[in-house]
């Protein structure tokens, strides 16, 4: 919920509440624009608000509309020909004045209708029962519809023949009904308290334009049919053709409220005409009527004065000028020591604009279509601003000479009849000759339309899936492998596990491998502080294959070895673990040795005990006890306190009691020895979704390939439904992030965030050298190459995320020292 206001918030600035009102404007993918007005006033209230807002459009712009009413907002569909300051729509309606309004809405839309066969029941003027029958309804609707035409005809007649408002009859029943739908089914009063208060401030009103729907028009934009407020059928509602996207990142939330600067650019650049011949030429000056000549030679594509300009410098259109005055379809004018190039066919239009202008020559006498001054400056703004972006009436004036008052005057009737729209779409106020904050800018409807959908693809691109090489080198980001990334410290050590947790490796490795590559400085005291104070535990989760066969068929035993596979788990999130090893639990404790069997019957008699009293319990030497409890650590039936435990039994020298002095260390750790698994078996649901926790917490996007190396997991089927679960409550996101790969992915936010903010680093050419063991091991798995078996004493090397070999092999074999 938290996750859902914010990100609404960050499109519209603000978050709709009792005190504050927010209208949204928006194109969808018809062509044409929907209104949102978020307002959680309740369903009665915004469908009384709705109803009359529908019938002021309908009556200001002659057009039936799409409208739709919910307890959090109502939705209007615009077409082409509704353009209006966004700011107005608060004052469409005044309290004093709505209730003729919202009545005349009211008699036309079904909540009349539904109203009327209801009172007329309940006042016995239609029978239910009529001769110990029940009258079915369809017979009762047709008896409604007579009585109605009966007792109130205006409403049932052919509005052709009816001019003005139809006139409500005092009959006690339409009364009734009249009262039902005024005060039952909408709230009059409470509408007219809404008015009151955003006319005189205390509900605050704020009106963005945004080229995506925020996060809290979906609700609104996806109603029910219930919802709606005119008869237009499901399958026919303009609203359902918004695209909208699920979610998108913080950071490209924080750009979706404003246009981009780019693509204004561009479309400016389009728009201009692209002159190639003469006849090109006069083709744009009969658009543009006047072309002033200025000191700048073309269209300002940089967009810092936001209008084009002409200079004799442009050699190619002065040339196809000069071609045209030769040919008399052209003329210099000059007005005010400004020097404009006309065509021939609107010498008599811009004499019209500039009374005092002076031709080269004499005017020919051409039929003109303005027949005043009004109609050539509408004709001349008409033509410019289908060429320009978005600009303001002061600097389309100064650019063309003429006052801004006029300019302002022919925009707004183009704003009438929908061919521009006002607003502040650019954003560069700390740039010479941009519009000052409280200016106007205006832009033409399909120019505004086209920067709109250049913004939302930019927008989208930025969330376009990477490629795997990409996703490879943000992994070792993600897992704090790549140079400058590693963590310091106890706690930092703890992160790790956390993020490794559940994953297997062979037991010599964790530490020298792993742990060292991750965390700076790496001191192995960090790693006992946290298994001795119950912070993480270790063992071996998957099934040893002597485990799982019959002892008597087979001769398979559990043997002692450093590279036994195991893991760690944060005890506080150890749900996903579950037992899938039946060691633990058989009486005969299949592949087992005597000794192991005996230490294991002592530890599941006794409870955790120490070394000391396994020793003793059992009535073995220490050597043998060392043996078994080695073996169960392989056969993954017992854990300890702490990882000194395991250490003392796979580093040879402290088994054989070398060193002296300081870099003597006791031959068996402090800590006791317990059975790995005593708990009682989690529900299953609660233990698949902590299962995709952990999964993406190790990967921050996961899908089914990603997963190749994991062992112990549950179905992808089980693991699919736990994400689309955790997708459903907004805790995680769903979509493509990595290219190349099938099926659904998943992804924590933080992680999405991170990926966009790494796919703009440039490549840095460093190679980083892994062990096999390592879960980064993903060659043939995530990117191309032969797949490296994960043995601890190979390494594995990726520059910029592709695997490479520094001496022509891919693979390599570590120093026997440091394999262990």
């Amino acid at each position: 919920m938290i996750e859902y206001i914010l990100q609404g918030r960050a499109v519209l600035g603000a978050v709709p509440t009792q005190e504050t009102v927010i209208a949204e404007r928006f194109f969808d993918e018809g062509g044409g624009m929907q209104l949102v007005i978020h307002a959680p006033f309740g369903g009665r209230i915004n469908k009384a608000w709705g109803l009359a807002l529908r019938k002021r459009f309908c009556r200001s712009f002659n057009f039936e509309l799409q409208a739709a009413a919910t307890d959090n907002g109502l939705n209007i569909a615009l077409a082409e020909q509704h353009s209006f300051p966004l700011a107005d729509v608060f004052h469409f309606l005044n309290a004093e004045t709505v209730q003729p309004i919202l009545e005349q809405a009211a008699l036309a839309s079904p909540i009349f209708g539904t109203r009327w066969r209801w009172d007329a029941n309940r006042a016995l003027a239609l029978l239910r029962f009529q001769s110990g029958k029940k009258v079915p309804p369809q017979i009762q609707r047709m008896r409604s519809d007579d009585l109605l035409a009966s007792v109130f005809p205006n409403v049932a007649a052919c509005q052709e023949n009816i001019a003005g408002d139809i006139q409500i009859p005092d009959h006690p029943l339409v009364n009734e009904v009249m009262k039902d739908v005024l005060t039952e089914a909408m709230d009059l009063d409470g509408l007219k308290n809404l008015l009151r208060g955003m006319a005189d401030g205390r509900i605050r009103c704020v009106a963005v334009d945004t080229p995506v729907p925020s996060q809290f028009s979906h609700e609104i934009l996806n109603a029910n049919p219930y919802a709606y407020l005119d008869d237009a059928p499901l399958e026919e509602r303009r609203a359902r053709a918004v695209e909208m996207r699920r979610i998108l990142p913080e950071s490209v939330l924080e750009e979706v409220g404003k246009l981009d600067p780019a693509a204004i650019a561009q479309v400016r650049e389009e728009a201009w005409p692209d002159v190639r011949d003469a006849d090109e030429l006069h083709d744009v000056l009969h658009t543009l009527i006047a072309v002033p000549e200025h000191s700048r030679a073309s269209l300002d594509r940089t967009a810092e004065g936001g209008y084009p300009q002409m200079s004799a410098e442009d050699q190619q259109w002065r040339a196809h000028f000069e071609q045209l005055m030769q040919e008399n379809r052209a003329q210099l004018a000059v007005s005010s020591n400004r020097r404009y190039w006309v065509a021939a066919e609107r010498a008599e239009m811009f004499s019209l604009l500039f009374p005092d202008s002076i031709f080269d020559r004499a005017i020919v006498e051409i039929g003109s279509t303005a027949s005043s001054r009004d109609e050539a400056v509408l004709a001349l703004v008409t033509g410019w601003m289908t060429h320009l972006g978005p600009v303001t009436a002061e600097q389309l004036g100064a650019m063309l000479g003429l006052p801004a008052g006029e300019i302002e005057k022919a925009l707004l009737r183009m704003e009438a009849s929908g061919a521009v729209l006002r607003g502040k779409f650019t954003d560069q106020r700390q740039r010479s000759g941009a519009p000052a904050p409280h200016e106007i800018e205006w832009c033409e409807r399909r120019l505004l339309a086209r920067i709109h959908r250049l913004t939302v693809a930019t927008l989208r691109k930025q969330i376009e899936p990477i490629s795997a090489a990409q996703f490879m080198r943000w992994l070792l980001r993600w897992q704090h492998v790549a140079p400058g990334t590693q963590v310091q410290g106890e706690r930092a050590t703890l992160e790790v596990l956390r993020q490794l947790q559940g994953f297997e490796i062979p037991a010599n490795a964790w530490e020298r491998q792993i742990l060292a590559r991750r965390v700076a400085n790496y001191d192995p005291q960090w790693l006992d502080q946290l298994c001795l104070t119950g912070a993480v535990g270790w063992g071996r989760l998957s099934p040893h294959p002597a485990t799982l066969e019959d002892s008597a068929a087979g001769k398979r035993r559990v043997i002692p070895t450093s590279v036994a596979p195991i893991t760690f788990f944060v005890r506080e999130e150890a749900d996903w673990m579950t037992p899938h090893n039946p060691a633990a639990n058989q009486p005969e404790a299949r592949g087992l040795s005597d000794g192991a069997r005996q230490a294991l019957d002592f530890l599941r008699q006794r409870g955790a005990s120490f070394f000391a009293d396994i020793v003793r319990g059992t009535d073995k030497m220490k050597a043998e006890v060392e043996t078994a409890l080695w073996e169960l650590v392989a056969a993954g039936v017992v854990t300890a306190d702490g990882f000194d435990n395991l250490r003392s039994l796979i580093d040879p020298k402290r088994r054989a009691g070398q060193g002296s002095g300081r870099s003597a260390r006791p031959r068996h750790s402090s800590g006791r020895w317990a059975l790995l698994y005593t708990d009682g078996i989690v529900e299953r649901n609660r233990t698949i979704e902590a299962t995709c926790w952990m999964l993406l917490k190790r990967y921050g996007i996961v899908f089914r390939d990603v997963l190749a190396r994991e062992t112990n997991l549950p179905k992808w089927r089980e693991l699919q439904m736990a994400f689309r679960r955790l997708e459903d409550r907004g805790e995680i996101r769903g979509g493509r992030f990595v290219d190349g790969f099938l099926g659904e992915q998943f992804a924590l936010p933080v992680a999405v965030e991170s990926l966009r903010a790494t796919r703009r680093l440039p490549p840095a050419g460093e190679t980083i050298t892994l062990s096999a063991a390592d879960p980064l091991n993903l060659v043939g798995i995530l990117v191309p190459g032969e797949r490296v078996p994960a043995i601890s004493g190979r390494t594995l090397s990726f520059r910029d995320g592709v695997p490479v070999d520094g001496s022509n092999n891919l693979l390599s074999t570590l120093p026997s020292a440091v394999a262990g």
